[in-house]
């Protein structure tokens, strides 16, 4: 490098800029100065992006090349389709899951024997936000009634809601103002489920959000509850609207399981043509989080649980998941 230079300088020209090497081991996070380092990390960043948008060109250039020679494209590894396998995954077909379901406290619900009544309340003395969440979920449950709680305990709300016909019990808990937990409590004999609830979105929040949902009976998409614990999950969802939805309304009430993370969303269906169509959101939207799953009615002190989330023993590998 310094023969060349020397050159350069014989032409009477500038000197060729020389390349700095790092060592092999040198490490962006050594350099002292923080405003250097960060741009050091910039630069880094910016370069291995052109050499991925690069390799992608390359591989699309070949495959074009190949035309139907081209091998198929490779499936991209992400965290769920390397789940660790769990031995309590449903199968659909086994008999032994169908005489549960046909037998089990939600077998009356889907077999239209019994249309679902249901009360949502409140932690005590809830605040603005809160209420307009309970509001805005009364919506979108059919036939759920809100009542705001004032110094009366679960325990007392229970017997009272079972001699008023009530199906199902929500309690939406909250923490500095803001809506934190979910508990879902199936009348009269449970179970009760215990969620952790958080990115709850009201309506006004959401862009571009469709108008206010109607009265229509939505449809109810439940997506990858695949054990046998996710699928107790899912029918207590399941459980909380009537089974003859009206599909004039294109109301749609999904709950998408995805890394055992609950993503609720409601939309409503815009035909646009014959072929194309397209989805709006309505509102509200949450993320809940199983952290327990009890036997019979609430009961905080003497409940048996039936699965409890515990995370030091649980939680050792990121593609283990429980639901």
């Amino acid at each position: 490098a310094g023969h060349g230079g020397g050159d350069d300088l014989e032409r009477g020209g500038p000197p060729a800029p020389q390349r700095v090497l790092f060592p092999p081991t040198f490490s962006v996070s050594e350099i002292k100065n923080k405003q250097r380092r960060h741009f050091m990390f910039l630069r880094w960043k910016q370069q291995q992006r052109k050499e991925k948008l690069a390799a992608k060109k390359k591989r699309r250039k070949e495959r074009e090349a190949l035309g139907d020679k081209a091998p198929p494209k490779a499936i991209p590894k992400t965290i769920e389709n390397q789940r660790v396998y769990d031995e309590t995954t449903v199968d659909p077909n086994d008999e032994e899951v169908a005489f549960d379901e046909a037998t089990d406290e939600f077998a009356p619900y889907f077999n239209r024997q019994t249309v679902p009544k249901i009360l949502i309340t409140t932690s005590d003395r809830p605040r603005g936000r809160t209420v307009r969440f309970c509001e805005q979920l009364a919506t979108v449950i059919p036939n759920s009634h809100v009542y705001y709680r004032r110094g009366l305990a679960l325990k007392r709300i229970i017997p009272q809601c079972i001699a008023r016909d009530f199906t199902d019990l929500i309690v939406i808990n909250e923490d500095r103002k803001i809506p934190n937990g979910l508990v879902l409590s199936h009348l009269p004999d449970g179970p009760t489920a215990h969620f952790r609830m958080s990115s709850v979105r009201l309506r006004k929040e959401i862009k571009r959000k469709g108008k206010e949902p109607t009265e229509h009976v939505p449809e109810v998409i439940l997506n990858n509850f695949t054990t046998r614990l996710g699928h107790s999950v899912g029918r207590m969802f399941a459980s909380l609207f009537p089974h003859d939805p009206q599909f004039i309304g294109r109301q749609v009430a999904t709950f998408h399981n995805q890394r055992d993370y609950i993503f609720f969303r409601f939309h409503r269906y815009i035909f646009k043509s014959e072929k194309k169509v397209g989805i709006q959101e309505l509102g509200p939207r949450f993320t809940l989080k199983l952290r327990s799953l009890q036997k019979g009615t609430f009961d905080s002190k003497f409940g048996e649980y039936e699965w409890i989330h515990k995370r030091r023993e649980m939680d050792t590998s990121r593609r283990k998941f429980h639901l």
